[in-house]
């Protein structure tokens, strides 16, 4: 017996239009981003695949891309669970910014080793900059030194994989048909967990928006394999 879940970055944002760093910023989708998130809700009702529950972040590219394919499913009632730990990777004082002007602040190989590493950290927010997520009702309930001021890929997985074990892998286990959307760098290290891709690779892992991803799991919920939906 296997059982599946499937995982599904966000459709296209307006910064990932515009080639910024976007982060925990709160931008909405852009046009072609909702055509993206209808594209996938399409797909996914063409397969007939239906869903007993979802999590995404709590950040609107995502959620909406989420509302949007639930309809198309026709499941817009489906229990939804928000976290902020299913949030984009934090990407401290480079939020906002456009990733190829700042190759000329910080060098190349700095902004390669921020974008696609696992272990290299950017360099942090100020709590007096406007991008810092500690003015955001949407947080106040945590600890202000929780919030972070930029992550890794590995601190990015550090602290998704509590939520993970604690309440998304006993719903696998009771063979609940799950959906997450999230973003790129939350699946980028899901995936590299779950698969057991080594650091070295990492750079090479891509989850390109829009495109839902099916993650196979054995009876003991032990990752097999993950691949793309086709048409």
């Amino acid at each position: 017996m296997t059982f599946k879940i499937v995982f599904l970055r966000h459709g296209e944002s307006e910064w990932n239009k515009y080639n910024k760093f976007t982060g925990w910023y709160d931008v909405n989708l852009n046009d072609k981003g909702k055509k993206e998130a209808k594209k996938a809700g399409l797909l996914l009702k063409k397969k007939n695949i239906t869903f007993d529950l979802a999590y995404t972040s709590v950040l609107k590219r995502a959620i909406f891309t989420l509302w949007s394919v639930l309809k198309k499913v026709n499941q817009p009632w489906l229990k939804i669970y928000k976290t902020w730990r299913l949030n984009e990777r934090h990407y401290g004082c480079l939020q906002g910014l456009n990733k190829d002007s700042v190759i000329q602040i910080y060098g190349k190989k700095n902004i390669f080793n921020w974008r696609r590493s696992f272990s290299v950290v950017p360099p942090y927010i100020s709590k007096f900059n406007d991008y810092w997520s500690g003015y955001d009702s949407r947080y106040s309930h945590m600890n202000k030194n929780d919030i972070p001021l930029g992550e890794s890929l590995k601190l990015t997985l550090k602290r998704i994989l509590p939520y993970w074990e604690k309440n998304i892998i006993p719903k696998i286990k009771k063979n609940k048909k799950i959906l997450i959307v999230a973003h790129g760098n939350t699946l980028r290290s899901l995936i590299k967990y779950l698969s057991k891709i080594p650091e070295k690779d990492v750079p090479d892992l891509n989850i390109p928006t829009g495109q839902p991803i099916i993650y196979e799991f054995n009876k003991n919920c032990e990752p097999i394999k993950y691949y793309f939906l086709k048409k």
